[in-house]
């Protein structure tokens, strides 16, 4: 969301005094404190680079509120602008980007209903070029512009440089088989699960029981089933490859070879698997 500056005017010389009088030591301290910055949600921005071809670094130049037929669709707390802006860097973009481009973006509205001033607005784009206008650019979303910070220049590119790698995980599909061997010793027992994946390329998830211990799980991105890999770590693109692409339960499709003790116990240990990564898009954007 974009912020909206105030500047804060004495209403006396009295006042104006007050400003300038000397901090006490616990003040000055709380006053020289770095202010932390909200956390910028890995989903959130892995969901918009995964759909936009450009990333873009950019100044608001200009920006003209559209109203009428040309803002059909806007919330009622946002409003529609066509903005230019000065390209500074593209963070995700094959060829070369013009000096300036133009798109359309909708931006919420303040508390008092008032559209927000976007000039000089320093912000990140994730678009898509538009065929024979290299000056233009179509949002992925009518709101994927977000205002430029060191926190989220830092999340945009690390999402960007997964993605490019050529050992990326690819997007889950859904599920292919399931199935749970028990061990020899009471309480023992493995399960694996086979994922179908965009590429075709073979993922699978391994959970491991043992007597008198906690399950554990890991993943495989490949052919080698690999218990030591372990689950993938959170924020990262292999984290969201499941948490935010595995289905919320075992088909039964995937079961069918199963006994029913062996497609429980698969199912339990799925539902594990699924706590373990926990919720794709944190707060209210939970399980979106």
């Amino acid at each position: 969301m974009l912020a909206t500056m105030f500047r804060l005017y004495p209403a006396s010389a009295s006042a104006a005094l007050l400003l300038f009088a000397p901090l006490s030591p616990a003040a000055a301290a709380q006053q020289s404190a770095p202010v932390e910055q909200p956390a910028v949600g890995y989903a959130e921005i892995a969901d918009l680079v995964l759909a936009a071809p450009l990333v873009i670094d950019a100044t608001i130049t200009s920006a003209t509120r559209i109203k009428g037929a040309e803002a059909a669709g806007v919330a009622v707390n946002a409003a529609r602008f066509y903005v230019e802006a000065q390209v500074g860097a593209l963070i995700r973009g094959s060829g070369a980007m013009p000096a300036r481009i133009g798109y359309l973006v909708d931006v919420p509205l303040d508390f008092r209903g008032r559209a927000p001033n976007l000039k000089k607005t320093r912000v990140l784009i994730f678009a898509r070029p538009v065929a024979g206008r290299p000056d233009q650019v179509q949002l992925v979303q009518l709101d994927a512009q977000r205002s430029w910070s060191p926190a989220l220049d830092a999340r945009a590119r690390g999402v960007v440089r997964e993605i490019l790698d050529r050992n990326a995980p690819p997007a889950i599909t859904g599920i292919g088989n399931a199935f749970h061997v028990v061990g020899t010793l009471p309480g023992e027992g493995e399960t694996q699960i086979f994922l179908k994946t965009e590429t075709g390329d073979p993922v699978s998830l391994l959970v491991l029981r043992r007597p008198n211990q906690p399950p554990r799980w890991a993943v495989s991105f490949g052919d080698i089933v690999n218990e030591g890999a372990g689950p993938p770590q959170r924020d990262t693109l292999g984290w969201y490859r499941l948490a935010c692409g595995l289905p919320r339960s075992l088909p039964a499709s995937a079961l069918e070879t199963q006994d029913e003790q062996g497609a429980r116990i698969a199912a339990e240990d799925y539902q594990f698997v699924l706590r373990s990564l926990g919720p794709c898009h944190a707060g209210p954007a939970a399980g979106a």
